[in-house]
């Protein structure tokens, strides 16, 4: 088990951060690597991503489809072979898929949606539980979405994938209570990501319309909740949902 000296110190600790070369994820890794955490990033590609300017060198890029469960096997085997361990697991990756009626949702961006948002998650938690299992130690987070608990109207795909993350996770945690393994999941609201690009500005106008606060959250918002879920200090809570949501989440 890592040091108990600075709770907030991740290092000489390891993290994977899916789809860690853009937005969210990138985001995040900064905030790990910030705390001292070597970091390896898995993303589709890594196009646009400069170490100069994400101000770190990532311990190891590699290009993972998190809906092929080789692929992320793999990937995994990797990492542990160059750091000897991972503690931490952020499973980042995921796309919005189309805005449309239910009726009208293509069959295979359905399925395109829930083999990233959904199994991508399974994949990544199904190599990395048994190893952190077997150290006693081990902090999982999935990034899920409010979308996950309300439901958005034109994003069906999106929105089942994510209630999928939260419930599984609730699932996982509970099989992991007792080993020093912590999973949990948190659920922003519409983030300033590429992510916006996929949407409609009508639909970004009634996600905005949603939030108390009135605004959409920042990726440095999350990427501080995360590290905190992430470190040693997050000790008794697992099976748990953090919202991120500017006051919209009800429960």
């Amino acid at each position: 088990m890592p040091s108990s000296g600075n709770l907030t110190d991740l290092s000489g600790q390891t993290a994977i951060v899916t789809g860690g070369a853009r937005g969210l994820g990138l985001g995040i890794a900064q905030r790990l690597a910030r705390a001292g955490c070597r970091v390896a990033l898995w993303d589709v590609n890594f196009d646009g991503f400069e170490e100069t300017k994400a101000g770190f060198s990532p311990t190891l890029k590699q290009t993972v489809d998190v809906s092929d469960a080789v692929a992320v096997a793999s990937a995994f085997a990797d990492v542990i072979t160059e750091t000897g361990q991972v503690d931490i697991l952020v499973n980042n990756a995921g796309i919005n898929g189309p805005i449309r009626s239910t009726w009208d949702y293509p069959l295979d961006a359905w399925q395109k949606v829930l083999a990233i948002d959904l199994n991508g998650v399974f994949h990544g938690c199904r190599v990395a539980a048994p190893h952190m299992r077997d150290r006693g130690y081990g902090r999982i987070i999935n990034v899920a979405s409010i979308a996950g608990k309300e439901g958005n109207p034109g994003g069906s795909a999106y929105a089942a994938a994510k209630g999928g993350v939260i419930a599984f996770s609730k699932s996982l945690a509970k099989e992991l209570a007792t080993s020093g393994v912590m999973v949990n999941c948190i659920a922003p609201t519409m983030a300033e990501t590429e992510l916006l690009k996929e949407m409609t500005p009508e639909f970004v106008s009634t996600i905005k319309a949603k939030i108390p606060m009135g605004r959409i959250v920042r990726v440095d918002e999350v990427a501080e909740m995360v590290a905190w879920i992430a470190s040693p200090a997050c000790s008794f809570t697992t099976g748990f949902t953090f919202d991120l949501t500017g006051g919209r989440a009800t429960y």
